[in-house]
């Protein structure tokens, strides 16, 4: 990916496309930061407008409010999710293959560089793994929903099913497994990080490459035809 990419998002997200402006990409990279230091349930934009020396009527000119700013960046990540898996399994024509650099691409992704400076990947991994799923578990999901707000996740998710179901036709849940392989990932890799005795799997540092592990053998054990 090029320097100076810009990654399409629902218009819905915003009420300007932070990455437009160079006012728009400082509030993304130090919401980012800020979410990460403080937590969402304490994050507002009085709070970010001071940590980024700007006023609070500047970010509420891009964001409706911090959902939609969280929502925003947690699509922002699963579409380059998407992208990293296309760019590593072009030309991979063994389905099993794919899915395994699919699994290694959703694990490793924090760790590739798409040369956007207002963008860390890895501090960015650490909110969609503590703080994601308050995107979409919230009351207004299916109101939401029918405006296409989660369409990145959903479309993420179609792209890993549709291996899972070349690899195994008879395969019921090929969907099913996809959303598992995300959410466990993220599940495990924070229950290791901060519940330990809810999972088998360690994390030190940024190696998740027990996540990887366990996240193929599941696959393999399913998929066995």
């Amino acid at each position: 990916m090029a320097v100076g990419i810009k990654i399409s998002l629902n218009k819905r997200l915003y009420l300007r496309d932070p990455q437009d402006t160079l006012l728009g990409q400082k509030i993304i990279e130090n919401s980012i930061l800020l979410i990460d230091e403080i937590g969402f349930e304490a994050f507002n934009f009085k709070k970010l407008a001071r940590y980024m020396q700007s006023t609070e009527a500047s970010v509420y000119r891009y964001f409706e409010n911090k959902h939609m700013l969280l929502l925003y960046l947690v699509s922002w990540y699963w579409e380059w999710v998407s992208y990293l898996i296309d760019v590593n399994t072009r030309n991979v024509e063994d389905p099993k293959r794919r899915l395994s650099i699919i699994i290694s691409t959703m694990v490793s992704a924090s760790k590739e560089n798409p040369s956007i400076e207002y963008v860390n990947e890895s501090v960015l991994h650490r909110i969609i793994i503590a703080e994601g799923s308050k995107a979409y578990h919230i009351k207004k999901v299916d109101e939401e929903n029918k405006e296409g707000l989660f369409l990145y996740y959903k479309n993420l998710t179609k792209k890993v099913g549709d291996v899972i179901a070349e690899i195994n036709p008879k395969f019921p849940y090929p969907i099913t497994l996809a959303s598992n392989l995300f959410e466990m990932a993220n599940n495990q890799i924070y229950f290791a990080q901060h519940l330990p005795r809810l999972t088998d799997i360690k994390v030190k540092k940024e190696d998740f490459s027990e996540v990887e592990e366990m996240l193929n053998f599941f696959v393999d054990q399913l998929l066995k035809k």
